[in-house]
């Protein structure tokens, strides 16, 4: 998987085509990411204590990686992720401007 934790993508495809946002969570061996404030639900969430209220909250909920693209730190457009070795670690850069991930 190419996109993880922490990277800035933005929705290719789907309801919120378009958008960008930051990666929340990654989720490798489904497939899936979660991005803040992407493909946003409303969950009812049950009282905390006895004889509270309970809530309707949004919560961000996982999408397809296939449907997201990293963004390019430089030129702000989406793009694709290589990678190369620089003293035996592995290196992700971005195929449009070169710039390391």
């Amino acid at each position: 998987m190419n996109i993880k934790k922490g990277d800035n993508v933005i929705i290719i495809s789907g309801k919120d085509k378009g958008k960008t946002g930051k990666v929340a969570k990654a989720l490798p061996k489904r497939g899936l990411i979660v991005i803040e404030g992407i493909n946003m639900r409303k969950k009812a969430q049950r009282p905390k204590k006895a004889g509270g209220k309970g809530q309707i909250i949004d919560r961000a909920m996982p999408i397809d990686v296939s449907n997201a693209m990293l963004v390019d730190s430089k030129t702000g457009k989406k793009t694709r992720v290589g990678y190369k070795r620089e003293n035996g670690k592995r290196i992700r850069f971005s195929k449009k401007s070169k710039a390391v991930i």
